[in-house]
């Protein structure tokens, strides 16, 4: 299919990019604006990919992005779950079977995320991956853009099989109780598996982790099967300093999507640390 005739891939995403308003997104409306619809720098920001590569998708000069790029594209137009297939296909990828784990966020659940404002919040996979974050977050935690996306994942993160910087937190975090956090998290995982058996991605976590980092492994042969639905963490902020926080994890549905929302104790000295990080703006990034 080609792109002049309205129904290829570049001229699907610039149909997509065009119908959704900024505000959707949560971005600014400036006055005079012209493009009723998402810029391509701004797609761009929001899928994490380059301008560049926007331009030569839409122009046709760019037909066979990645999975990722796709999934990515996908959360950051609002489509659909028949929308983002579609692109899949257009692609030239198989979309996302029932028996493997989604990354993608339903429109639904963005516009809620978008309407929670400065409360940083993120988006994890059902095998700990993170798919989506918002400026709050980032503030609070670090852009974890800086990484690459496929070493973002919390799981990874906390049984690392190497020596090298976290992926998540670019500052130190420390749990009330850490042991007890290791171990939601594995049994977690473990319940991942019973919903997603046929997930290589899934599979190949569990291999790796396993393999290289002998705490997992300890959990891992308990065979402990819950869910990780909150917790308590201080933050060691290099701005504001301490800050402690209130970590809920809310579950959506047969996707297994997990969204994490951070919050501190109404009136307390933390919830106004926690206020200064939005307004200051993410610091100098640093590995903790």
């Amino acid at each position: 299919m080609s792109t002049a005739s309205g129904t290829g891939l570049g001229a699907m995403i610039r149909t997509w990019r065009d119908r959704l308003p900024p505000s959707a997104a949560a971005l600014p409306t400036a006055r005079g604006r012209r493009a009723a619809g998402l810029r391509r720098e701004e797609l761009a920001d929001l899928a994490g990919v380059s301008v560049d590569y926007i331009v030569r998708l839409e122009q046709g000069r760019a037909t066979t992005p990645s999975a990722s790029v796709v999934a990515a594209l996908a959360r950051a137009l609002q489509l659909s779950t028949a929308e983002r297939d579609h692109l899949y296909r257009l692609a030239q990828l198989v979309p996302p079977t029932d028996g493997a784990i989604s990354d993608h966020l339903p429109p639904g659940m963005q516009r809620v995320l978008a309407r929670l404002g400065d409360v940083p919040v993120a988006v994890f996979a059902a095998d700990w991956h993170l798919v989506w974050w918002n400026r709050a977050w980032s503030t609070l935690l670090g852009d974890p853009s800086a990484s690459p996306q496929r070493l973002r994942n919390f799981a990874r993160d906390r049984f690392p099989v190497d020596a090298g910087p976290a992926h998540l937190a670019l500052w130190p975090v420390t749990e009330a109780d850490r042991a007890a956090t290791d171990a939601a998290v594995v049994s977690d995982l473990r319940r991942a598996t019973g919903r997603f058996p046929r997930d290589t991605r899934l599979a190949a976590l569990i291999r790796e982790l396993t393999a290289g980092n002998r705490k997992f492994a300890e959990l891992w042969a308990t065979g402990e099967v819950a869910a990780h639905r909150e917790d308590h963490k201080r933050i060691d902020h290099p701005s504001v300093g301490p800050v402690t926080v209130d970590c809920d994890i809310l579950t959506d549905g047969d996707s297994e999507l997990k969204i994490v929302i951070m919050t501190a104790v109404p009136g307390s000295e933390d919830e106004t640390k926690l206020r200064l990080t939005a307004i200051a703006g993410p610091p100098a990034t640093t590995h903790n």
